[in-house]
């Protein structure tokens, strides 16, 4: 929810449109854009009640601004996806399943989860890959988990790129295949800035760009 990553939904939602219907076509689209210190604060001092009552909110004006589809532009706060959800009549469209279809079509079972703490430690993710997708989800050990939260909010959250971390990044990706991994989720939208496919010689999964196009392809339908 960072706009470092906001920008990038932007750019690849409209991306997607032109590549769909083309000539000077771009996305009708609503972007609610938080404060995200705001959020980080909540986050961090487990106030996940506050922090889905600012998520509940959103929606219901989206909703009320006229969308038909929303999407949540973070793995994190999916944490609260099932309240949103409930609270608006228009579908939602979950980060996790738009990764896990990918996935599943390349017909991948183990995946390694890097994301922030939340993520990767809680179950509210990979929980549902695991029950829902029949994905088997490692991720990183402990200290390494620590490494890869504090430069997502130290660094990728304030646009720092830094080639140091991508290397530790890197690193810890290499220890995940030695356990198994066959691919690696980004789950967490603001390392696509760190980490791509050609960092890498097993599969990466960017979610942020895998949401973000599955929201195109599901607005427009058959749409040409």
């Amino acid at each position: 929810m960072s706009w470092e990553s906001s920008v990038l939904y932007y750019r690849i939602i409209n991306v997607r449109v032109k590549e769909r219907k083309g000539g000077h076509h771009s996305a009708k689209s609503l972007l609610y854009s938080v404060d995200f210190q705001e959020i980080k604060d909540l986050q961090h001092q487990g106030n996940w009640t506050e922090s889905t009552k600012i998520m509940i909110e959103a929606a219901q004006k989206l909703e009320a601004g006229g969308a038909d589809v929303i999407i949540i532009c973070t793995n994190t706060m999916h944490k609260m996806a099932l309240e949103v959800m409930n609270a608006v009549s228009i579908p939602l469209l979950h980060i996790a399943d738009a990764t896990a279809n990918k996935i599943i079509s390349d017909k991948i079972k183990k995946v390694a989860l890097l994301g922030t703490a939340f993520t990767m430690e809680q179950d509210f993710y990979k929980g549902r890959l695991i029950n829902q997708f029949g994905l088997e989800v490692i991720v990183p050990d402990e200290a390494d988990r620590g490494v890869i939260h504090e430069i997502i909010y130290h660094e990728l959250c304030l646009g720092i790129i830094n080639e140091h971390s991508k290397k530790r990044y890197l690193d810890i990706i290499d220890s995940l295949i030695r356990k198994g991994a066959e691919a690696v989720i980004l789950g967490c939208t603001e390392i696509t800035m760190l980490i791509s496919q050609e960092d890498c010689n097993i599969p990466i999964y960017d979610t942020t760009r895998l949401h973000a196009e599955a929201a195109v392809d599901f607005a427009l339908g058959d749409e040409e």
